[in-house]
């Protein structure tokens, strides 16, 4: 039988690469987690990231509850056999976009009363009924609903926000059914506030996950906010479990996360970028749109191990782009998750060979400005 573990391979100063086993696979850490919000990640075939050696992708409890629905994706095997993909999953309790996708939403001790953006039809979430979805979708890595705030907000607002959190948690944790391989982790809560960091994050160790994540970040703070929310958290967590950084996925900012100790990050922006026309390369990112590229024979990295990085011309790109192809968003999509696999495939080498100062001042040489977008 297969245990859900977590266990260290290297450290170098804070900077950690570890192993996270799982009943689908192991997830060499750090580890950058594709988006695949409805079961799959924007313009790219499975069997592309398979190539790539992504080892886990992130799904969404919100829209597959909402579509097609927890119930057919169970009755087809899980959301591995769903769409096609063997390796580990991690799915998001879709608290946030209940919270945010919604503008008739109540919540209560309860959970999420919500009106469906897609219907119009009226739904609830609960702790109860977000792990019992997750159950369903068969995911490796289950997460707890968490309550998301506004930003800015209160200290007093985010403090009955971060209790409510932490009594949701505990809901989450009484119903997930402990089976080999499978894991859940709680999300640490409290705002900007270090207090209330501190204290979201003794009392989930109290409660006692499989890992956990950080929460209510990238929503508008600046980078130095969001590293100090950072410092906060980790402190009172225990190093023998995987910490997750949601959300966040600028490399200035994983190479800053990294090298406090997180372990696991998701964000949209390589497919999302891909899809308009920016890549991320070794020299920063670029617009494809941009007329300097009308000409350009170069390819995006003629050294990358993907194959359309290699292959194709920026003036193709450019001209894919420009005329609203939709080969543009599958090369670029593809080509920045190759970018984020090559990154964090440096970054772990680097923690295991004792050299991650070196690796991070080459890639923020060219990515170290932090831009909002």
């Amino acid at each position: 039988m297969t245990k859900f573990n977590f266990s260290l391979e290297g450290q170098d100063q804070g900077a950690r690469a570890g192993l996270i086993q799982t009943k689908h696979g192991l997830v060499k850490t750090p580890v950058f987690m594709p988006v695949g919000t409805l079961g799959s990640v924007k313009a790219i075939f499975q069997k592309d990231l398979e190539k790539l050696g992504i080892d886990i992708i992130l799904a969404n409890t919100y829209h597959l509850m909402l579509r097609p629905g927890e119930n057919l994706i169970k009755k087809v095997g899980g959301l591995h056999d769903f769409i096609s993909w063997k390796k580990p999953i991690l799915t998001d309790s879709g608290g946030y976009q209940a919270w945010s996708l919604s503008k008739l939403r109540k919540i209560s001790e309860e959970g999420i009363d919500f009106v469906s953006h897609i219907d119009g039809k009226k739904k609830q979430l609960t702790p109860e009924k977000a792990i019992k979805i997750q159950e369903k979708l068969n995911s490796d890595i289950s997460m707890v609903l968490d309550e998301c705030t506004e930003y800015p907000v209160s200290h007093n607002k985010a403090e009955e926000s971060m209790k409510l959190s932490i009594r949701w948690a505990q809901r989450c944790k009484n119903i997930f059914k402990k089976r080999d391989g499978f894991g859940l982790f709680g999300i640490i809560q409290g705002g900007m506030f270090e207090d209330l960091r501190k204290k979201c994050s003794e009392k989930l160790s109290e409660i006692d996950f499989d890992g956990y994540a950080l929460g209510g970040l990238s929503v508008g703070e600046n980078h130095d906010t969001m590293i100090k929310v950072i410092n906060y958290s980790l402190n009172n967590i225990t190093p023998l479990k995987p910490r997750y950084l949601m959300g966040v996925g600028r490399p200035v900012d994983i190479f800053c996360a990294v090298e406090r100790g997180i372990d696991m990050f998701d964000c949209v922006l390589p497919t999302r970028f891909g899809r308009n026309g920016r890549a991320f390369t070794k020299l920063g990112e670029i617009n494809l749109r941009n007329a300097c590229f009308a000409e350009d024979e170069q390819p995006l990295d003629e050294s990358s191990s993907c194959y359309v990085s290699r292959e194709f011309s920026k003036s193709y790109i450019h001209h894919l782009t420009k005329t609203n192809e939709i080969l543009s968003s599958m090369i670029l999509s593809l080509h920045n998750i190759a970018f984020y696999k090559k990154m964090m495939s440096d970054i772990r080498e680097s923690v295991l060979n004792n050299n991650f100062e070196k690796v991070k001042k080459k890639y923020l040489k060219h990515h170290a400005k932090y831009k909002k977008t």
